[in-house]
């Protein structure tokens, strides 16, 4: 397969996790309607929720972060980090939305991605098809949703937190006016060296 310069594929990895939120006492604090733990930007109930500057939904802020590396736009931290106070309690779709806006503008799109949430708890088997769905819906294309243990090693094992991993491939488009200008542009230089 030759190269074409009309498209350009790169990839991004992201990562990211947050804290369980602790009771007084130490005890995990369980998640309410007013907060409840989000995940791929899903609800999941009857879990403990995350600390955090936004939502704490690990799986969507490690999405963006792999979207935003993969088109050398910065990280998740360097966009919508805690300076930024419009972004305080923001959802996780809010940030994938953005990312993909500001793909958009450098005529970037995702061929495709997935995303594993690393934890003891909650269990995320029964949401694995709602979070595809819901990620594929925002990034407008495949996106794959898993999720494992460390066997209770570490801070996720231990059920101090959640940590997720991103990774996504994108394809720069160009416009088509672009491309007809540079052709137009070689053809004359072409013609020129005649």
């Amino acid at each position: 397969m030759g190269y074409d310069e009309t498209m350009d594929l790169r990839v991004g990895q992201g990562f990211d996790a947050h804290r369980f939120a602790r009771q007084p006492d130490g005890s995990l604090a369980a998640a309410n309607p007013g907060q409840p733990l989000m995940i791929a930007t899903l609800a999941i109930p009857d879990a403990p929720r995350l600390e955090g500057h936004s939502d704490g939904d690990v799986a969507a802020h490690a999405l963006a972060d792999a979207l935003l590396s993969a088109a050398d736009l910065g990280d998740l931290g360097s966009n919508f980090g805690v300076d930024r106070p419009e972004y305080a309690g923001a959802a996780g779709r809010v940030f994938l939305e953005a990312a993909m806006e500001k793909l958009r503008r450098e005529h970037w799109e995702v061929v495709n991605a997935s995303v594993q949430v690393i934890g003891q708890v909650p269990r995320l088997a029964p949401y694995y098809h709602a979070a595809r769905a819901a990620l594929s819906q925002i990034l407008q294309a495949p996106v794959s949703f898993t999720a494992t243990t460390t066997d209770r090693m570490g801070f996720t094992g231990n059920k101090e937190g959640l940590a997720a991993l991103g990774i996504c491939l994108l394809r720069q488009c160009y416009r088509p006016r672009a491309i007809m200008r540079t052709a137009l542009r070689t053809s004359r230089t072409i013609n020129r060296r005649d």
